[in-house]
This record gives C-alpha cells, sequence and structure tokens, in this order.
C-alpha cells in the first residue's frame, strides 16, 4: 500500500489518494492510508469506526468546526491511474474521484497534518459509503454511535462546488403516484377503465406547476417538482387497470420533511400517494459568526446548493454547515472527471486562512 504524505504539494497529494482504489465498499486500503500518515501526528487524537477516520485537535478552543470529506467513489470506468495535463488553461488532474472528492480529501488531509494551532479546536472527517444507499452510510453510522465525535458549532463539507461556498441544501421527496381502473380487451375498450389515461391530469398538475424560491438566512432555494418516471400497462392487447407516475420534489430547507411530504399530499389530493424516498434539508446557518467568518476569508458570495448533501446529516445534529471544495460537479461521477489543480490550491488556501486567522 504506497504511503500518503500529507507534506507533499496538495496536487500531488490529491493524485496520490486517487490512484489508490476506493469505490464504495472498497474503502479500507484509502482508509488504512489515511489512519497511517495521521496516527504519527501528536496535536491529533485519531480515532476510526469502520472505514471512517476521524482526527480532533484538542486545544480547548471556544469553538469547533467539523469539516469532512468521504473517501468512496462510483465504479471506475478506463479512467484510473490519475494523470496530470498542462494547457492554457493551466494544470488539470484527470482520474476517478478527482471531482468526487479526493481533490476536498487532499485538501483535509494536508491541513489536518500542518495546522498544529489552529485558531478554532477542528475535527476532520474522513468517511466511507457516501455513493451509495444512505442506510451504509460512514458519516451517518459516525453521528449513530460515535455522536460525540462530531460535537461542533459548525461544518464544512468538501463537496465539489468550483472552490464556490454553497450553503445548506435544498431537501428531497419521492413518491407514486398511483391511478387505478379496470381491465379490459382493447378492441372492447369500453368495457374497462384506463388508468394510464387518468394519470393525464398528475402530469398536467406537474406541467404547469411552477416551482417556488424560497429565501433562507439570505439565500435562495428554488424548488423542483417533477416527474421522473411512469409505467403502466399489461399487455399490446390490455386496457391497464393500473398507473404509476415517480414524482420528484426538491424542496427548500426552511420546510421538515414533514411539511413537505404534507404539501405533496395536498397537490395529489384523491389520489393514491406513496412516499419511497424523504431526506430534510439543511438551512446554510450564515447568520452564524463562524459562518460570516468563513465567507469573509474565502471572499466569495454564498450560494444556494439546490442538489442534497451530508450537510443534511449535520443540520439534524442542529450544527449550520457549508459545502465548499473544489471540482465542478457537473464532472461528478463522469467519465472525464477531471479538477483543476488551481481550484485545488484555491480550497487549501481558503481553509488555511480561514483556520488560522
Amino acid at each position: 500500500m504506497p504511503a500518503l504524505d500529507p507534506s507533499r504539494p496538495v496536487a500531488a497529494l490529491t493524485a496520490d489518494l486517487v490512484d489508490i482504489f476506493s469505490v464504495s465498499g472498497s474503502e479500507t486500503a484509502l482508509a488504512d492510508a489515511v489512519e497511517a500518515a495521521l496516527r504519527p501526528l501528536a496535536h491529533l487524537r485519531v480515532d476510526r469506526d469502520g472505514d471512517a477516520v476521524v482526527a480532533r485537535t484538542e486545544l480547548g478552543r471556544e469553538r469547533r468546526v467539523v469539516i469532512a470529506g468521504h473517501l468512496d467513489t462510483v465504479p471506475v470506468n478506463g479512467n484510473l491511474p490519475s494523470r496530470l495535463e498542462t494547457g492554457e488553461d493551466g494544470a488539470v488532474l484527470w482520474g476517478r474521484g478527482t471531482v468526487d472528492m479526493k481533490g476536498g480529501c487532499a485538501v483535509l488531509l494536508k491541513l489536518a497534518a500542518e495546522l498544529t494551532d489552529p485558531s478554532v479546536d477542528v475535527t476532520w472527517v474522513w468517511y466511507d459509503n457516501e455513493e451509495v444507499a444512505a442506510s451504509l452510510n460512514g458519516l451517518g453510522r459516525v453521528s449513530r454511535e460515535h455522536p460525540d465525535w462530531l460535537i461542533a458549532d459548525f461544518a464544512i463539507l468538501a463537496e465539489p462546488t468550483g472552490a464556490e461556498i454553497e450553503g445548506g441544501c435544498n431537501g428531497t421527496l419521492r413518491a407514486e403516484i398511483r391511478t387505478t381502473g379496470r381491465r379490459a380487451h382493447s378492441a372492447r375498450a369500453w368495457a374497462g377503465d384506463n388508468a394510464i389515461h387518468k394519470a393525464a391530469p398528475i402530469l398536467t398538475l406537474l406541467a404547469g406547476h411552477e416551482a417556488a424560491t424560497v429565501s433562507v438566512d439570505g439565500l435562495d432555494y428554488r424548488e423542483g417538482l417533477s416527474a421522473v418516471g411512469i409505467g403502466g400497462g399489461v399487455a399490446g392487447n390490455v386496457v391497464p387497470d393500473e398507473a404509476v407516475v415517480t414524482v420528484n420534489y426538491r424542496f427548500a430547507p426552511d420546510k421538515s420533511g414533514a411539511e413537505a411530504e404534507a404539501r405533496i399530499r395536498e397537490l395529489f389530493a384523491g389520489y393514491d400517494v406513496t412516499i419511497t424516498d424523504l431526506a430534510d434539508g439543511a438551512r446554510p446557518g450564515l447568520d452564524d459568526p463562524l459562518a460570516r467568518a468563513f465567507v469573509d476569508a474565502i471572499g466569495t458570495e454564498a450560494k444556494p446548493k439546490y442538489g442534497w448533501t451530508d450537510v443534511a446529516r449535520f443540520a439534524a445534529l442542529g450544527i449550520p454547515a457549508v459545502n465548499y471544495g473544489p471540482g465542478d460537479p457537473s464532472l461528478a461521477h463522469a467519465d472525464d472527471e477531471r479538477v483543476p489543480v488551481e481550484q485545488i490550491e484555491r480550497c487549501e488556501a481558503g481553509l488555511r486562512a480561514w483556520l488560522t486567522a
């Protein structure tokens, strides 16, 4: 197993992390390497749960911050090992995980090793199984089994944001809207009751829906309500007796999951509604002094996060949280995944400036 040397330039350290295979469920080798790099450091207390590694300063500071990133990637598809290319726009590192999110994990590892006297106490977290079922998520497991490890006043998740701050996140809900009818031979359609036809008002409602924009802690979160799947039909000569429209509701973090569910049931009153997935969003908490100082140190205007991320897990613990990491999120999981070296270096510099202010 190659050793990780946090003293290397952060781009080189990113490449080292990328080149250690860590598709979800296979993070042990990378977690071992991260732990081995941290164990000798006298200024950190290092703990481990499964393939999650947690390192903490214990300086008795008034405030504590959690800074976290996940070690796993989606499956590889001919994009390992990493490669560095230099062109007109500067150096770019290619490879699985460069964006999502080993650039961020490298920044965390380098700063955890080098910042022996930060202005706040810091809990650094590298965790497993973010890219798969929520029940397997390493951050969720740590929060359940070792809640004391995550006690903090503010949290930063190194999700790819193009080296900009994205506060909180929208919540997400999926629901199945079901219509029922009566089967019949399609040659005698009048003898049946077509469930697919009865789904037409559902689609009309969705097509005409205007997404709300909701201001939360100074950020404008745009909601979304979309049909993301539709199914029905028995055979090519049978009037169907059931149809299902799957709906995804992305709701602003001013609402709880229960409120989002109530909204869906109100919109589709009279239909059979089954909620199949529900995750609360996260308020950005930008009114907190630590959050304001972080935005000032980075020198960029905070934006809303429309997608769902693990900042919601921190919000559930009562910890305001933001997303901040290198990489274009539209390239996450893509086979041409790549990150500008300048963004990795900018995130390192931004976090270093804030943590040493």
